[in-house]
């Protein structure tokens, strides 16, 4: 499960990150890194449309995808927006096919990302919504 503060909430977070963050697809997601503050903690969302399967699977999908989110943290605890997106063939992949192409989209992202340090916060405005992911 993600703590409160490692997940994304708003419309303007995942719009946000989906815009201006580096892409990778795989057979089973799709996954959106952009950068954010870099004390700030990362930021996890996941988008599980009805194209998946019914509520059952979509859940089952969501869930595994968390726990592959939450694994993550670990390495990559500070600094980051992901969203995930969950693409049909996510419905009958297993645990281990999600967490590969998860993990191998992460590190590609992540590697896109190297030369772009996160914004640093000024006191006046930083360019970053209430919840501190970067505007477009």
């Amino acid at each position: 499960m993600l703590a409160t503060p490692n997940r994304l909430r708003t419309s303007t977070d995942f719009s946000t990150t989906v815009r201006s963050g580096v892409r990778n697809g795989r057979r089973n997601l799709v996954l959106y890194t952009a950068p954010i503050g870099a004390a700030e903690p990362s930021r996890i969302g996941f988008i599980v449309s009805k194209a998946v399967g019914n509520a059952v699977t979509r859940n089952l999908v969501k869930r595994r995808l968390r726990e592959a989110g939450a694994l993550s943290l670990h390495t990559h605890g500070t600094g980051l927006a992901v969203v995930v997106r969950a693409l049909p063939a996510a419905a009958s992949a297993s645990w281990e096919q999600l967490l590969s192409d998860y993990n191998a989209a992460l590190a590609v992202t992540t590697k896109r990302l190297g030369g772009s340090a996160p914004r640093s916060a000024s006191p006046e405005h930083n360019g970053t919504t209430r919840e501190g992911t970067p505007r477009a």
